[in-house]
């Protein structure tokens, strides 16, 4: 090989500072020539190489951000926020899978009932989904993702919202097309809806006091009991259960606003529990 590229030139080429055409053909050259990279890794500056090497590591290393976070970027939601939210655990498809398959579940059950004025299994499964959503998506042993929450730079109550929101966002939304596969039952197979608000205002309300795991356990056990009791009590008679009457109903709504309220107060205790309630 007859030709080399300058020491002179091969300085501006470490300086990044080389224009083209002799930018190309030095490209060209260094790929085939061990003397002229030899030459170059003389003349150029170690610690910009360094640098250079360290920014070439970190953008190989960087996640790529999957379809949901993209899609979150573009609606405007903030670049970290969109990749907290993307994180939940319950968006991943093994959970949203097991949503589906027990609503399914209860929708047929809720077809097979004769005679009956509600679908009891759907109705009694439907406020779990949210509450467990809930519990599913903080703490260390269920949260995959926990180490980058808690360094998170927000506010601990204000990421404890934020994912809220995306478990309420997806569960509510199946629950509903659930509900619409129930028509013979009208508005009456909306009757999980306050009820599941109430169990998960009041799940998030004991977490800073029994964490995030047994604080939606114990109020999904007692949800289980207040069933069990209130089937007791109607005798087997043909007339729905007691959470899902009108009075039922409007004790739901009360437990809701009140448990919202506990939990607005409570907020500064998330930072103070982060390691147990986020």
């Amino acid at each position: 090989m007859s030709w080399h590229v300058s020491e002179e030139e091969l300085r501006a080429y470490a300086r990044g500072e080389l224009q083209a055409p002799a930018l190309w053909s030095a490209d060209t050259h260094l790929t085939s020539c061990a003397r002229c990279r030899a030459v170059l890794a003389e003349v150029s500056d170690p610690v910009a190489l360094d640098a250079g090497w360290d920014r070439l590591d970190a953008e190989l290393d960087a996640p790529r951000p999957g379809l949901l976070e993209k899609l979150l970027v573009r609606a405007g939601v903030a670049g970290h926020t969109a990749r907290l939210l993307a994180a939940t655990p319950v968006l991943r498809r093994s959970w949203l899978g097991a949503v589906v398959a027990v609503l399914l579940l209860s929708v047929a059950a809720g077809h097979t009932v004769h005679g009956g004025e509600f679908p009891t299994l759907f109705l009694a499964l439907a406020p779990l989904l949210p509450l467990a959503g809930v519990a599913l998506s903080y703490g260390p042993a269920l949260d995959p993702t926990y180490e980058m929450a808690v360094v998170a730079p927000m506010h601990g109550f204000r990421l404890l919202m934020i994912r809220t929101v995306a478990v309420l966002a997806v569960v509510l939304a199946l629950n509903g097309l659930a509900t619409l596969a129930l028509p013979a039952y009208g508005l009456r197979a909306l009757a999980w809806l306050l009820p599941g608000l109430a169990l998960t205002a009041t799940g998030l309300a004991l977490m800073p006091r029994l964490g995030p795991v047994l604080a939606p356990s114990l109020v999904g056990g007692a949800w289980a009991g207040l069933l069990l009791t209130a089937d007791v009590l109607r005798a087997g008679a043909d007339v729905p259960l007691a959470p899902f009457t009108v009075a039922g109903q409007s004790v739901a709504a009360a437990v809701a606003a009140l448990a919202a309220g506990l939990l607005f107060l409570l907020r500064d205790r998330f930072d103070l529990f982060q390691g147990r309630a986020v």
